[in-house]
């Protein structure tokens, strides 16, 4: 074998420790990514503007409106890596032996980037909106982690809200560092 024949099948194992997909078929893989990439961008489709939210005359008088503003900032690099992250681990859950946990975890994942779409599309304006949104969603991911780390502990950890970003976050850190190569700023 050459060199070239040696980096194919680097890439070829990397890519199917990546996916969970050890004995699946390419077309089971793809319908995998398929689905969950698809399911995602018509969450995001419907959460960008296919629901608008309802404002009454109180809610302007009182300056009480939704906030629509985008993340600024770091945390507007991270979020869709981590909102990236839970469809990669939605792809290992797909990819993993076919059982009732996986299922339920798939119906888990569903749930989430459902609940997830409509919050973000209604765009709640209260406090206790916003309280019930925020405790919904991280209530939905953490039970979709626990149900992925049952079928694989590598979809469990991607898909973990709190442990992707700082996994992310640590990995642009090292990224960085590696870019300098020792150099500071002063």
């Amino acid at each position: 074998m050459t060199d070239i024949d040696d980096a194919i099948d680097d890439v070829r194992d990397a890519a199917v420790d990546l996916l969970n997909s050890e004995g699946r078929s390419a077309g089971h893989v793809a319908a995998g990514i398929a689905l969950t990439v698809g399911f995602a961008l018509l969450a995001h489709t419907i959460a960008s503007g296919a629901l608008k939210p309802r404002r009454n005359l109180k809610q302007v008088r009182d300056k009480d409106l939704p906030i629509t503003e985008k993340p600024k900032g770091a945390f507007s690099l991270i979020l869709p890596a981590v909102f990236s992250a839970t469809t990669l681990s939605a792809v290992r859950v797909w990819n993993a032996p076919p059982q009732r946990e996986r299922t339920r975890a798939m119906g888990l994942w569903v749930a989430a980037q459902t609940v997830n779409a409509i919050w973000l599309g209604l765009r709640p304006s209260s406090m206790a909106r916003q309280v019930i949104a925020a405790m919904s969603s991280a209530g939905l991911a953490a039970a979709f982690a626990h149900e992925a780390r049952k079928l694989d502990e590598g979809a469990g950890k991607m898909a973990a809200p709190i442990g992707s970003g700082v996994r992310i976050g640590n990995f642009l850190h090292r990224k960085a560092d590696v870019a300098s190569s020792g150099r500071t700023l002063h």
